[in-house]
């Protein structure tokens, strides 16, 4: 869903999809580093650099997942500490259980 609100310009949904993403991924390298890769595309796309350049260092520090040092819940967005938990969205919460 998030790639279909990049492509027409529908950013603030776009990263709305992208922080969810980033709650169901961020366990797992990969599918982390790729939330924070989707979401600098948009801050470039915004011309938010507060944004992108906190996605840039999200991407580095995406490494945490593969020790299991990871604040659930948080959404991945530059505005929110990285090491913050977060409460997690009540639909997702099921993929925790």
């Amino acid at each position: 869903m998030a790639k279909n609100m990049y492509k027409i310009s529908d950013y603030t949904k776009c990263f709305h999809h992208l922080e969810r993403a980033h709650i169901l991924g961020q366990r797992n390298y990969l599918p982390h580093v790729v939330s924070h890769y989707w979401m600098y595309k948009v801050a470039v796309k915004k011309r938010d650099v507060r944004e992108a350049l906190g996605q840039v260092s999200r991407m580095i520090m995406s490494v945490a997942s593969l020790i299991g040092t990871i604040p659930i819940g948080n959404t991945g967005r530059a505005r929110i500490s990285p090491i913050k938990p977060m409460p997690m969205p009540a639909d997702l919460q099921a993929y925790f259980d």
